[in-house]
């Protein structure tokens, strides 16, 4: 990446420092955006810049670390004397770190990133990660702040649509970048055979019975319900459920365990928490469901799971259909319709596998061909060498 510079005393090109461009997030626990943003301090840090994180911290610190400097900040929190106090924390760090671009993945430390920005000079970036919804008085004012960047980065076509009629963002401003599959990673010729059995004792398994994935935090609108729900109307006994992901809130997790009880499938839903290698726990599943009630904004596991040749079915809303072609890499049913859902798994698990592994095959030939990493990386290095060329 070029370095920034001062128009009024330009050094030697063997003086001019690096570019400095802080991720900023609310925590680095597990999830797509937390994936995207190491994806993209590594990319700065490859390009010759210089990487920054703030959050509040979590599992995936020492995987920011290998490419950036982690700085802690209490940005998981949202309240208006929170974000208050993280300006001041934010600006601080912009001044003391020589920081000359700003990137925000989240509406409450967006907030203070944007009040950051203005009192800096520091150009902002924003990526719209979500649809947000605006089901309470004041929540299309506080989502705003996500299309306030210089530069608004929307995850998908269907994204970016919903910006410009939501907020009124103009073109020049609005990017559409798709999120990026590290598709080294998500290679079904690297994944072992000792990671898959090694997980399948784990989750017990049976032998021989069809498997389900639905990745994804466990929380209501992600669809585990309706998942379960198909399950018990599928006309294959055998076939396990398997939930990845840890529950946002509490009891949700018994919920779907009565919920499964009080349908007779039990004893075929594994709820198997938070997975750290999920190339294996997606090539040891026979489908991969994405069962979201509401629209995604991109659906990250989608494509790595397009990229692991998987066959997918996914609810026919948000940015799926820009993913899943239908009948080409995959299937889409209508959101929350579990019959619909139950038909189709049925459908799959009794495909030919000539058929399967066709289907498998050009999922992964449209992932190589549009959702790379590397075409994202490099999508978002331009948008951020645009704005410091602007300085």
């Amino acid at each position: 990446m070029a370095g920034s510079t001062d128009s009024r005393a330009l050094p030697d090109a063997s003086e001019v420092m690096p570019t400095v461009v802080m991720q900023v997030l609310p925590a680095l626990e597990s999830g797509g955006v937390e994936r995207h943003v190491l994806a993209l301090s590594a990319a700065v840090a490859e390009a010759g810049g210089r990487s920054l994180v703030a959050s509040a911290g979590g599992r995936l610190v020492p995987a920011a670390e290998r490419n950036a400097r982690h700085l802690t900040m209490p940005l998981d929190r949202r309240g208006p004397f929170a974000i208050r106090a993280n300006i001041g924390r934010l600006e601080a760090a912009i001044r003391e770190h020589g920081v000359d671009l700003l990137h925000v993945h989240s509406r409450g430390p967006a907030w203070s990133a944007w009040f950051a920005a203005r009192r800096t000079g520091v150009p902002l970036v924003t990526t719209y990660h979500g649809t947000y919804s605006e089901n309470l008085p004041g929540k299309r004012l506080y989502n705003s702040v996500m299309a306030r960047g210089a530069r608004v980065i929307a995850p998908s076509r269907f994204v970016a649509d919903l910006v410009a009629a939501r907020h009124a963002t103009p073109p020049e401003r609005l990017r559409v970048v798709p999120h990026g599959v590290d598709t080294s990673l998500f290679d079904p010729a690297v994944v072992v055979a000792d990671r898959l059995v090694r997980m399948a004792a784990g989750w017990r398994v049976p032998d021989g019975a069809p498997t389900i994935l639905l990745p994804g935090r466990l929380t209501r609108w992600k669809g585990q319900a309706v998942l379960i729900k198909a399950l018990a109307r599928m006309t294959r006994r055998d076939a396990v459920v398997l939930l990845t992901g840890e529950a946002r809130r509490a009891g949700y997790a018994k919920e779907l365990e009565a919920l499964a009880a009080s349908l007779g499938v039990a004893e075929r839903v594994r709820m198997v928490g938070h997975i750290d290698d999920m190339p294996a726990a997606l090539m040891l599943s026979d489908v991969v469901v994405s069962a979201s009630t509401d629209p995604e904004a991109f659906g990250l596991v989608i494509a790595e799971a397009l990229a692991m040749r998987r066959p997918v079915i996914a609810s026919d809303h948000g940015a799926a259909s820009e993913t899943v072609v239908e009948g080409e890499t995959g299937w889409r049913v209508p959101p929350g319709d579990e019959g619909a859902l139950a038909a189709r798994l049925d459908a799959v698990l009794t495909m030919a596998p000539a058929e399967r592994l066709a289907i498998g095959q050009a999922a992964r030939d449209f992932v190589l061909a549009q959702h790379d990493l590397a075409r994202m990386r490099e999508a978002t290095l331009d948008i951020y060498e645009e704005l410091l060329e602007g300085r």
